[in-house]
Parts: structure tokens; sequence; C-alpha cells
């Protein structure tokens, strides 16, 4: 799972040539702290897919930008474009239905 900010979010995010789902998360927050090694698991597991990290305390710009005002937020991005988006802790199921894993 790659740590992003706003230096690195246009490259690793925007111009990426496969789906990314970005993790919009704290320090804080207790569900994202338990969907993280969820999430790691996945970018390890699942080539068709990169999985970011945004630290919303960090980086509330992009947070801003994303409309982000609860966490843990999922925001599945393809061609630079939003394509979806879950707003709270989820299951691994759901979350591999999520983002058309298997």
């Amino acid at each position: 799972m790659i740590e992003v900010n706003k230096d690195n979010f246009d490259k690793e995010v925007l111009q990426s040539d496969k789906r990314v789902l970005v993790d919009f998360n704290a320090e804080w927050c207790g569900p994202c702290k338990m969907m993280k090694p969820v999430l790691e698991e996945i970018s390890t597991s699942n080539n068709e897919i990169k999985i970011v990290s945004i630290n919303v305390d960090d980086e509330d710009e992009l947070a801003s930008k994303y409309n982000v005002s609860s966490i843990p937020c999922l925001v599945l991005i393809e061609n630079g474009e939003e394509t979806n988006r879950s707003i709270g802790l989820i299951s691994r199921s759901d979350l591999d239905s999520f983002i058309g894993g298997k």
C-alpha cells in the first residue's frame, strides 16, 4: 500500500494505468485501523488494482477535494475519475465486491 500526499497524488492516482482504491483515513480512527490489514492483504494479492492511503489530517486539501467528511472513506478511481465510493468499515467480502475482486 502506497502512502500518497498532494505531491505524488496525480502520478500515483490520476495517472495510474490501473484502477486505484484510495483509502482516506486517520491515525486516530479505530475503523480505519481495522480495515488497514485487509487493504494491505488485497494490495499484495490483487495485481488488478493499486491501493493507496491518504491521511486526512495531513492531506486536508485532498480530503476536501474529494468531499471526504467521514472515514474510513474508500474511493475507487479509474482513468482519473471516481467510479465508486464506500464510507465506513466494511467486511472483506463487501470490500471484494466493491472493488470487483473475487
